[in-house]
This record gives C-alpha cells, structure tokens and sequence, in this order.
C-alpha cells in the first residue's frame, strides 16, 4: 500500500515509487499485445523455471479457453507467474468489458495487515486520497476478509489486522483508467 494523501497540498510529496507504479500502470493500459511473442516468453519461463514439459506443451493450447482473470485466479504452477502474463494482457479491452457489465455500485471487502506506522499514516490521512500501487484482490462477501485476516499469523506483532471497504460506482469505472475485473468462477 502506498501512502494515504489527505489534501492537494501532499501531492507534491508523494513517494517515488506511488508515482513509479502509476505510470507503470497507465503504460500497461496503453501498451500493444503481441500474443505470440507473450506466449512464447511464457513457454520460455516456465521451461526455466523446470516445469513439467507436458504442462508447459498444453498451455499454447488451453491458455485462450479461459480468461486472463480464470488464470490468474487459480492455484497451480502458473499462480506464481501469472501477475507478469496478466500484466502483458490488453488490460484496457479487459476493463472495457467488465465496466459495461454493471449498472449498480456495489461493495468489495478485503482483509489486510498493515504495520503500526502505516496503519497510524491511514488514520492521519482519513478522508484522503489511498492508492494501492499492486494489483488488488477483494471480495464481495465480508466474511471472505473477515476469515483472511483472523486466519492468518501475523507476520509481527507490531502488525494490525483491516478491512478495508470499498464502494465501487460504475458510473465512475468506465470513465477511470484503473482496470478492475470480476472473479466469479
């Protein structure tokens, strides 16, 4: 999590790696695919990485049955490597598709552990701006977050379980440069 900003004021002093990651976002939703070239690398990757040569064979063949989304969301040798193949996805035609899908706001929970000094900058900035400079998994059901934070051990004791609620509005998505999709299956 990057830093909260409270005002325009801070604008000016926002981290480098807050304004790093948003033109490496901004250029990932510009950038043009070329899927052969992107399924080769991956092939390659996954051969360096000594995965099984029959996995690695029927990937060319089953990777564009499913969505980037179904990929990234499933657990198998891949999971490590699949947030640089989504990466290299066409985000834009992606974000596209998922914004015209929905009419109402709704609600995404997801369930965090954030040190004591950033915790206390979240309190100190409440009502600003907060940015996630990482691709960001949430849930619609509460109880999803609610089970990953009382779940997991924490990593420190200076640690501080949150839930962080968000309120998405359609209205604003098809006008935002920031690429969401929904997991369903």
């Amino acid at each position: 999590m990057s830093e909260a900003v409270s005002n325009e004021q801070n604008l000016n002093q926002l981290p480098p790696s807050y304004m790093y990651s948003m033109i490496f976002k901004d250029i990932i939703l510009e950038i043009d695919h070329d899927d052969n070239k992107s399924m080769n690398t991956l092939v390659n990757f996954c051969r360096q990485q000594n995965i099984p040569e029959i996995q690695i064979n029927s990937l060319p063949c089953t990777y564009h049955q499913k969505s980037p989304v179904w990929w990234y969301s499933k657990s198998m040798f891949l999971h490590g490597m699949l947030n640089r193949a989504l990466r290299m996805l066409n985000m834009e035609r992606l974000h596209q598709e998922q914004s015209s899908n929905f009419q109402q706001a709704f609600t995404v929970y997801r369930g965090q552990e954030l040190s004591q000094q950033d915790f206390q900058n979240l309190c100190d900035s409440k009502g600003g701006l907060l940015s996630f400079n990482n691709f960001l998994s949430t849930s619609k059901e509460k109880v999803v977050a609610m089970n990953f934070v009382q779940d997991s051990p924490h990593e420190s004791t200076d640690n501080v379980s949150v839930i962080f609620i968000m309120t998405i509005d359609p209205s604003k998505i098809s006008t935002s440069n920031t690429p969401f999709a929904m997991i369903d299956e």
